[in-house]
């Protein structure tokens, strides 16, 4: 695509949507953990996150030897290097955590709280790698955050746990920090990454669970738990996010803390507030006019002047 001396290759375009694609299936397979989380009957959260764990780098292995073979699994690992052991801690540091907030808190705060993620990533990655922010983006980020005041506002009150947010609040800067690290480092595949970040959560939990037992019907939901709502999703997210600039990534990760409380609320009837349906409204459409308006972006000529999102590199 060209545009007044701007030429933008059309691989580069197919290679960014398929970020965005990935990047929001991956939100969708999140958005599915509170629901799942409320069918296990197991009170034992550190053998909840055990088998989570466990399951999740069982599927990552197996996905990766499917498409790499043993031979490029094992390189995978190696050539991570320190980027992919950060993008595996930021990953331990918030899978382990929504567990433990579950019991504190609300799966729609937990959730919610996620919404800034977007403006946490924008900004680490503006401080800390120079990566430009397009003003269209900077707006919805804005719009998300108005949209999570408004829902957080609800739960300002005694009944509140204040160590359920401050767990859903470091949930959400290793998300960004992940986000970023995955979109800086786009030349290293972070699938061995998220891989190796569930086998530490399994380590951790091991010696902390009470017990490993756990009944038939339980273990049918962590499965679930641990291979498409943490495994696929980490796999979908480790490969869309280096397509796309990390403010998108994360933009598009809303829809995680969107969509989440929305199956919670069908399935187990666990019913939002107004003001919590009033912002989600809010982020929900600022999702939809950003998308949109990055799809016109992609498809029409940019007129000089106007400052798009970075393609990526």
């Amino acid at each position: 695509m060209v545009s007044r001396g701007v030429t933008v290759p059309l691989s580069t375009l197919r290679e960014e949507r398929k970020g965005w694609l990935l990047v929001f299936l991956s939100a969708l397979m999140w958005s599915f953990g509170g629901a799942i989380a409320r069918f296990i009957e197991n009170s034992d959260s550190w053998t909840v996150i055990f088998w989570r764990s466990v399951w999740a780098a069982a599927f990552l292995v197996c996905f990766m030897v499917w498409r790499d073979g043993w031979r490029g699994t094992l390189k995978l690992f190696r050539d991570m290097g320190l980027p992919g052991v950060a993008v595996a801690i930021c990953f331990v540091t918030s899978s382990i955590p929504f567990i433990i907030a579950l019991a504190y808190t609300t799966v729609a705060n937990i959730l919610l709280m996620q919404a800034g993620v977007p403006l946490l990533a924008a900004l680490i990655a503006w401080a800390l790698f120079g990566e430009k922010v397009s003003r269209a983006t900077w707006a919805a980020i804005l719009a998300v955050i108005a949209g999570i005041v408004v829902m957080v506002s609800d739960s300002l009150h005694a009944t509140v746990s204040p160590i359920g947010n401050a767990l859903a609040l470091l949930i959400a800067f290793s998300l960004a920090m992940a986000t970023v690290f995955t979109r800086r480092y786009a030349n290293v595949r972070m699938t061995p990454a998220t891989c190796l970040g569930t086998m530490i959560a399994a380590v951790v939990a091991a010696p902390l669970a009470s017990s490993f037992e756990v009944t038939g019907r339980d273990m049918g939901f962590l499965f679930a738990f641990g291979v498409v709502n943490l495994g696929l999703g980490l796999a979908l997210f480790a490969t869309g996010a280096r397509l796309v600039p990390a403010a998108v990534a994360a933009l598009l990760g809303t829809f995680e803390p969107l969509l989440g409380p929305i199956w919670v609320w069908l399935i187990h009837n666990e019913v939002p507030s107004a003001r919590t349906i009033i912002g989600g409204t809010i982020v929900f459409a600022a999702l939809l006019v950003h998308i949109g308006l990055e799809f016109r972006r992609q498809t029409h000529p940019r007129r000089p002047g106007v400052t798009g999102m970075p393609s990526p590199s």
